[in-house]
């Protein structure tokens, strides 16, 4: 759903997402003064139409009285008048409604663009806890919200009260107590609507957050359908869905139900309005208190009349629409960031005058709890310049949480992080983050060329160099057997590439990058046995003299690893290499053993 339908909910704190939504859009304050004058100028022109109107009806039928033929001239003339005024109304408001849509567009464009950025400042932590789904909500429904309804919410509030007042001001003009029986009729509908649309927020609000979870169940099963598929889970993923979208339906159906009735509730006691002008007006005609120009005019401003009280009543529903998904977008982008980057960056010092890397990392009593769940403790380990570091243990031990550490991803609770001798934490994350290649469990492929895919990341590299890095790692030979070779169109979810074929092709992306250190996280779990020893070698070289750092469950690949550190709770319980570790016979052992007992 998209569109008004995403933020039927009015804001949890009117005033407050009122003034946010203001200071928002105040960069455009001049378009907007600009706009509310055209937009006044337009409709105010538009007003004193039903007066020309009149004023002719009365002309012809006092000439035809008194001079017994109609003055056509002064007819004329108010018909000329009447059609320079509406032309004029009309291209005031083109020129206007083209300033609002400018002024929506523009708007639309820094919510995306600040969203975007704003998720670039964010911690790993918010997209482990938030869902995809949510993320995805407010800068695709609610922005979409804002653009739709903004240019035409501004442009009706101007319109609506001029018509207001202007229409209530001539009446008024022509009549007092004709007026009046058409302005009684307004508080008592206002009463009725006011009443109708607090029960409708009850279902709004109740229909937002069921929209959010179906938002999250349709991720699901979308992302998930080969695990879905593998457990035969399909029957129950329906009938989950089919629950909750039912649920959603009944709490929209209610709430637009109640909604809709602002509008006839309305249009009821204006009609009993107009009806009882109709009647008091032609016995004003029939005496001479009132021209019959003047009555006709005045029953077509009551017909007016009745449009921008229905556009004002319905524009407090628009109003909260607006403010709920802007709302959403401003506590989105007040989310804790990041901790604030150095201003002045120590990066340079782990460069000699030579501006050779060594890559010397140490974890100095570090300590890293994950909400309230101590994950880290007291982690401490010095890892020399090219050594080739495994990190093993069970799931749950903390391999990971080492690597997001040492990547800024996370920062730690207590201790340092030290490269070349330097606080990681005294360094911009971009820069400790252009020291490492890291290769994922978890393949993630763009829409674009294979090409493209590969030189994502590099700074300067020729299609030469990246052919070469594919043949090194062993990939070159299955992307030339691919239709369009190097040039072949692929994304995330293309169906023609295998995951370990995904895996290659990351693989090499990182050999592309030519990193100073390298991380590789299962990077060789979707591969086969052949293609794993392709890699290992091609590993092997790329990691000749650089620090690289290994977390793997499959153990065969870490046997010629310098140092393996056995974690176990958040704690290093073993360390050395495979030979030592197998000799005492340890926790390591008990894991090797269990994966190839043949070999020990």
């Amino acid at each position: 759903m998209h569109g008004k339908g995403m933020s039927s909910q009015g804001p949890k704190d009117f005033k407050s997402a009122l003034r946010r939504f203001w200071f928002s859009i105040r960069e455009w304050k001049v378009k907007i003064i600009v706009a509310s004058i055209l937009s006044l100028v337009s409709t105010l022109l538009m007003v004193f139409g039903p007066m020309i109107l009149g004023m002719m009806t009365t002309s012809a039928m006092e000439s035809l009285k008194n001079q017994g033929a109609i003055n056509w001239p002064e007819i004329n003339f108010l018909g000329f008048v009447l059609i320079a005024t509406f032309l004029l109304s009309a291209v005031i408001s083109y020129i206007q409604g083209v300033v609002t849509s400018s002024l929506s567009v523009l708007y639309e464009k820094k919510l995306r663009n600040s969203i975007l950025e704003k998720m670039r400042k964010l911690p790993i932590g918010y997209f482990d806890k938030t869902p995809n789904g949510d993320v995805m909500s407010r800068m695709i429904n609610d922005v979409d919200t804002i653009s739709v309804s903004f240019a035409e919410t501004l442009t009706q509030i101007i319109t609506s009260f001029t018509m207001l007042f202007g229409y209530l001001a001539i009446m008024l003009y022509l009549s007092i107590t004709l007026s009046l029986i058409a302005i009684i009729a307004v508080p008592i509908s206002t009463i009725f609507i006011s009443v109708v649309l607090k029960k409708a927020k009850v279902y709004f609000a109740a229909e937002r957050a069921t929209l959010g979870k179906l938002n999250s169940i349709i991720e699901e099963n979308f992302s998930g359908q080969l695990i879905i598929k593998a457990n035969n889970h399909a029957g129950k993923s329906i009938k989950s869905f089919d629950k909750m979208n039912t649920r959603l339906y009944e709490e929209s159906r209610r709430a637009q139900f109640l909604s809709s009735l602002t509008f006839p509730l309305t249009h009821v006691f204006l009609n009993l309005a107009y009806a009882g002008v109709c009647m008091l007006g032609g016995y004003y005609v029939i005496s001479g208190a009132i021209s019959i120009g003047g009555i006709q005019a005045f029953i077509q401003y009551l017909n007016r009349f009745n449009r921008p009280i229905t556009e004002v009543a319905q524009l407090s529903s628009t109003i909260q629409q607006i403010l709920a998904a802007a709302e959403r977008i401003f506590n989105f982008l007040e989310e804790t960031e990041e901790t604030p980057e150095v201003e002045k960056s120590l990066f340079k010092q782990i460069m000699n005058k030579d501006r050779k890397f060594l890559g010397e990392v140490e974890f100095r009593n570090v300590n890293f709890s994950y909400d309230v769940k101590p994950v880290i403790k007291n982690f401490s380990v010095k890892i020399e310049p090219g050594m080739q570091v495994a990190i093993v243990g069970p799931t749950g031990a903390g391999k990971t949480t080492i690597v997001n550490l040492l990547m800024q991803f996370y920062d730690p609770n207590d201790g340092e992080i030290l490269i070349d001798g330097v606080e990681t934490k005294k360094m911009r994350r971009d820069e400790v983050r252009d020291l490492f290649g890291m290769v994922l469990q978890d393949t993630w492929l763009f829409s674009g060329t294979i090409m493209e895919n590969l030189k994502y990341g590099a700074k300067k590299i020729s299609d030469e160099e990246v052919y070469k890095a594919a043949k090194m790692v062993g990939v070159d030979h299955f992307i030339k057997s691919l239709p369009n070779g190097y040039q072949t169109v692929i994304s995330e979810d293309s169906d023609n590439i295998s995951a370990g074929e995904k895996q290659l092709l990351t693989i090499a992306r990182a050999v592309i990058s030519e990193p100073m250190m390298m991380i590789l996280d299962e990077a060789t779990s979707n591969v086969d046995t052949r293609t794993e020893q392709l890699i290992q070698d091609a590993f092997s070289k790329l990691t000749k003299g650089r620090t690289s750092f290994v977390i793997a469950h499959r153990l065969s690949t870490i046997r010629e690893a310098d140092l393996i550190l056995v974690m176990r709770e958040g704690n290093i319980i073993e360390q050395g290499n495979h030979k030592e570790l197998i000799a005492k016979n340890g926790f390591y052992a008990e894991l090797y053993n269990s994966q190839f007992s043949e070999d020990v």
